[in-house]
């Protein structure tokens, strides 16, 4: 046996948005269990141009980054709202609530979490409020 896993996100790794309820202007990609990842999480999301993830969530044992890879987008991290561009990456701590607005372009991005458990998450539906 080898010591990797290779999967292609795009191809290999469902979109599991619709599973969830999700509108169709968000992609989910959540590659932790297609990569065999025991404490690593990996996932590709794409929002279309100016949809909001109408949730924030958090996570109670684990950090996690964001990397951009193609757009821009406005991040709600607790009282504070943050712009990103491709490449950029922002790192939250533990229990730190987030929500993510793609730009006028949309955006793709990949989540990198590192914890025991994948369902470590507190979700918060409509928490950006306007």
């Amino acid at each position: 046996m080898s010591g990797y896993t290779k999967k292609n996100l795009r191809t290999d790794v469902e979109d599991q948005a619709p599973r969830f309820g999700m509108p169709a202007e968000l992609e989910a990609r959540f590659a932790r269990t297609a990569l065999g990842g025991e404490t690593l999480g990996l996932s590709l999301l794409t929002l279309a141009p100016g949809f909001r993830i109408p949730f924030g969530h958090k996570h109670a044992g684990q950090e996690e980054v964001y990397v951009v890879l193609r757009g821009s987008a406005t991040v709600k991290v607790e009282d504070e709202t943050v712009e990103l561009g491709e490449w950029d990456a922002i790192r939250f701590d533990k229990d730190t609530m987030r929500a993510v607005e793609a730009g006028p372009d949309g955006v793709e991005y990949l989540a990198f979490g590192a914890g025991d458990d994948p369902r470590d998450a507190e979700i918060v539906q409509g928490w950006w409020g306007d």
